[in-house]
C-alpha cells in the first residue's frame, strides 16, 4: 500500500475529503517523526511501538573492492508490532 492508497482508505473510512485525509495522515507521520527525533517512544495501543535505537560504530567491507571501511555509529528508527497487529496478520 502506498501513501496515496492509505489516504484514499482514510478518506473513505472516515467519510472525509481526500485533502482532509492527506492532512491527517501527514500530521500523524510528522508527529511520529518529531517524537522520534526527540528520542521519545510512540506507542499506538493495538498497533505497535516506534522507538529510536542506537547502533554502534563497526567495521564493514566494500563488496566491490573488499576494502575494509568504518561504518559510523547511528540512531535508527525501530518498530515493534503490537499483539493485535500480529494476530491480525496471522
Amino acid at each position: 500500500m502506498t501513501k496515496a492508497e492509505l489516504i484514499d482508505a482514510v478518506a473513505e473510512g472516515a467519510k472525509i475529503s481526500k485533502a482532509a485525509a492527506a492532512k491527517a495522515v501527514d500530521s500523524v507521520i510528522n508527529g511520529i517523526k518529531k517524537a522520534l527525533k526527540k528520542g521519545e517512544r510512540v506507542t499506538l495501543v493495538g498497533f505497535g511501538t516506534f522507538s529510536v535505537s542506537k547502533r554502534k560504530a563497526r567495521k564493514g567491507r566494500n563488496p566491490r573492492t573488499g576494502e575494509e571501511i568504518k561504518i559510523p555509529a547511528a540512531k535508527v528508527p525501530k518498530f515493534r508490532a503490537g499483539k493485535t497487529l500480529k494476530s491480525a496478520v496471522r
